[in-house]
């Protein structure tokens, strides 16, 4: 093969920057802006590159109490339980439906594919929640989108991929199926199952759209929140943000809330990158 060329190398370079830039100055100027003071955000007409004073009273205002205080705690709450079961079904399931011979699983398969390709409409959704009474529960936010089809997919092309000859060593010793589960495929699967995770993580954490049709104002998670009072332009009015003297620049309390709803979904990344190339590429080519 050809040794690049020292143009080539450049123009790789410059691409790259550019593309840092284009990602990283807003999000510079997010942070900067939620820790300028007020006068400095009105001063620059309402966004700051680099704060002179920097000050964490936005964040001290917006947690001391109120809508986003709660809406966090809902939000890592729905997030962590909503994984937690989300997980463990779509497990259960795509270990059911990757191993050969399972009664009905096969039709099974078919219709699950066929809500993957054809997926329900909003009415029917929201029908059939105000139906079994979950609307305004936190059961709306995780029950409608309990196992997603795509991860299932995912899952289910890597329990496939393990050798076969594992798990008939493991029936000649004596194991069942959730033996063989426990002991055998989910040491084997911790790449894809983090990946898995990962996905249904920020489904939870992000998932706006269904709080914003069966919640009460009340019982948000703080993506809803975010739409609303950042996204929308509505002021949050129980936070004591007047009091604050902060509604002169609302930008500041704004830009808290977006990096507030951000940074735990940058934290847990980089814990899970290591498995998130090997767990989906190998889901996808087994499947």
């Amino acid at each position: 093969m050809e040794k690049p060329r020292f143009a080539t190398k450049a123009a790789k370079a410059v691409a790259v920057v550019i593309v840092l830039g284009l990602v990283l100055i807003p999000f510079l100027v997010i942070v900067s802006t939620s820790l300028a003071s007020n006068r400095e955000v009105v001063d620059n007409g309402g966004w700051v590159l680099w704060p002179s004073d920097p000050t964490l009273r936005a964040y001290r205002t917006i947690l001391s109490g109120g809508i986003v205080t709660k809406a966090l705690g809902v939000s890592v709450g729905l997030t962590v339980v909503g994984t937690l079961f989300s997980l463990a079904c779509t497990t259960f399931l795509a270990y059911a439906l990757a191993r050969p011979g399972v009664f009905g699983g096969r039709p099974v398969l078919l219709l699950i594919l066929f809500t993957f390709l054809f997926p329900p409409g909003m009415i029917p959704a929201f029908l059939l929640v105000k139906g079994m009474g979950m609307m305004d529960t936190y059961a709306a936010l995780i029950a409608p989108v309990l196992i997603n089809v795509f991860n299932l997919i995912v899952l289910r092309g890597f329990f496939q991929g393990i050798p076969e000859e594992l798990y008939e060593a493991a029936r000649l010793d004596g194991a069942g199926d959730w033996h063989i589960l426990w002991r055998i495929v989910l040491p084997l699967s911790k790449a894809a199952l983090a990946v898995v995770s990962l996905f249904y993580a920020v489904s939870y954490w992000n998932a706006w759209f269904h709080a914003s049709i069966y919640m009460e104002s009340d019982h948000w998670p703080l993506s809803q929140v975010l739409r609303t009072y950042v996204i929308g332009g509505s002021q949050i009015a129980d936070t004591g943000l007047s009091e604050a003297g902060m509604v002169s620049a609302p930008q500041t309390t704004q830009m808290a809330v977006l990096v507030i709803a951000t940074v735990p979904i940058l934290v847990v990344y980089p814990f899970l990158q290591k498995y998130f190339t090997k767990g989906v590429l190998t889901g996808a080519i087994k499947s």
